[in-house]
């Protein structure tokens, strides 16, 4: 959390070309945008951009998670099969529990849109008291994977000791049992 209450998000595009200047980074600012349309409560993101080397996803992860305290760290890109695609065992190589079901429905629901989502590897774990979550790196894919997850993150958030996230009910419900 940071000082005014506001929780405190990250958000890391991993490529070599964005971090590099070659082309604009759309991934990060949809992750953004999508931040923007569905949490009511107040946020703070912290956004970097890194080349996809396993080495600099691991300090990226481990510096949003320790030092910049974010809840949630959703990253976009290197998620499929190409020798540089490591995200995934970036975020298996600095979380403590894998939660291999958020992987699992992005890719449900991303295979009713193309044949290719079973090449993704997107997964989540929770480091500390963050939840990271890796996401493909389309910005078409970024929303409706976020879609498939997102009424669980809030709980997930909760569990693990995070602030209180709420959510428009008009876009996504934030599911948490009734005591």
């Amino acid at each position: 959390m940071t000082e005014d209450n506001h929780a405190r998000i990250g958000i890391l595009t991993v490529s070599d070309r964005a971090s590099s200047g070659v082309y604009e980074d759309r991934g990060g600012p949809a992750i953004r945008d999508y931040l923007e349309e569905v949490l009511t409560s107040p946020w703070e993101g912290t956004s970097r951009t890194v080349p996809d080397d396993q080495h600099a996803i691991e300090a990226a992860l481990v510096d949003l998670c320790d030092i910049q305290e974010c809840c949630l760290v959703i990253t976009t890109g290197g998620t499929g099969p190409a020798p540089r695609d490591v995200t995934p065992e970036a975020t298996e190589a600095v979380c403590r529990k894998m939660m291999p079901g958020f992987g699992e429905l992005m890719r449900q629901v991303s295979l009713t849109k193309v044949p290719t989502a079973i090449l993704s590897r997107q997964t989540a774990g929770i480091r500390g008291g963050s939840l990271i979550i890796n996401l493909p790196g389309q910005p078409k894919a970024i929303a409706e994977c976020l879609d498939a997850v997102f009424a669980a993150v809030p709980m997930c958030i909760d569990l693990i000791g995070g602030p209180y996230l709420t959510t428009d009910e008009r876009r996504i419900v934030a599911f948490r049992p009734k005591h």
